[in-house]
């Protein structure tokens, strides 16, 4: 009797762990698959630098990006993201790429403008290439899309924000490293060393380059944070261009490099450990 007992009890223990696993595991799959790319991190940095004018203090930039707008990342999706952007009063926007997963065949291409152009923010708004940009024939689609929305388009090149009283700091985008043609000397060589200088680079392990130059803050996308990470393991894997750095503020050299985990997904429409964000960089002059 008590063999029988023992027997009935492990095949009901087994049972029990097996349904249990299983519970666990479409609970899992429901998690990453609906819930964590629901939510929203808004992550706060102050950045401090002797170089950042007094007229600077206090200015905020606001980052986004990936948001690989899609079947699963829709366009509902990135209003809210917007009304979210707004209700931080940024003082300028970066978007730092991939704004469609596959651009030569999102549906809703010219519903896309009105979203952005919504994006409010007084000394301006800009974007670079992602390689979801370029990918797919997009080059042109996202060009035109990010420029009638009210964006500038920085693709090798280097912008000044001014002040009023003539104080100033710069703004470069480089273009794509996996689909595009960075040209980090051309764009980066002749930066003014006495002012403070914001890099937008997709893909972080620009880095690895753009260190070398006058760049105080990089700002990257690209990795989604792994988009899938193990607990005391980290990411299960990260793309090309962001196996150095894939997700938050890392110091190279005397450059910050700022990862940003991104809104959407890709390949799989899942995120585990690897919450969307909105990330706000608060300027302060120590002067």
């Amino acid at each position: 009797m008590t063999k029988k007992y023992s027997r009935r009890s492990f095949i009901k223990g087994l049972f029990s762990f097996s349904i249990g696993g299983l519970l666990v595991s479409i609970g899992g799959y429901s998690y990453a698959r609906y819930f964590e790319p629901s939510l929203l991190d808004i992550t706060n940095f102050n950045i401090e630098n002797e170089k950042l004018p007094l007229s600077f203090d206090g200015f905020k930039v606001v980052q986004f990006s990936d948001t690989h707008l899609s079947y699963y990342f829709t366009l509902d999706r990135l209003e809210t993201i917007v009304e979210k952007m707004n209700s931080i009063s940024p003082d300028i926007v970066f978007f730092t790429g991939d704004l469609m997963d596959e651009p030569n065949q999102y549906e809703y291409v010219n519903k896309i403008v009105p979203v952005l152009e919504k994006i409010k923010a007084p000394y301006g708004k800009y974007a670079i290439y992602g390689n979801h940009d370029h990918g797919g024939y997009g080059t042109d689609i996202y060009k035109n899309v990010i420029e009638m929305s009210g964006f500038t388009l920085l693709n090798n090149q280097v912008v000044t924000i001014q002040k009023q009283d003539g104080t100033k700091i710069s703004v470069s985008g480089l273009d794509d490293l996996m689909l595009g043609k960075p040209s980090y000397e051309g764009t980066l060589g002749n930066l003014n060393p006495e002012i403070f200088n914001i890099l937008l680079a997709h893909e972080p392990d620009a880095a690895l380059e753009t260190h070398q130059y006058s760049v105080d803050l990089q700002l990257s996308g690209h990795s989604h944070g792994g988009q899938i990470q193990l607990p005391f393991y980290g990411p299960l894997i990260t793309p090309p261009y962001a196996t150095e750095y894939f997700e938050g503020m890392y110091e190279v050299g005397n450059m910050k490099l700022y990862v940003n985990r991104g809104l959407g997904t890709t390949r799989l429409p899942f995120r585990f450990l690897s919450t969307p964000e909105i990330s706000c960089f608060t300027l302060k002059s120590i002067k």
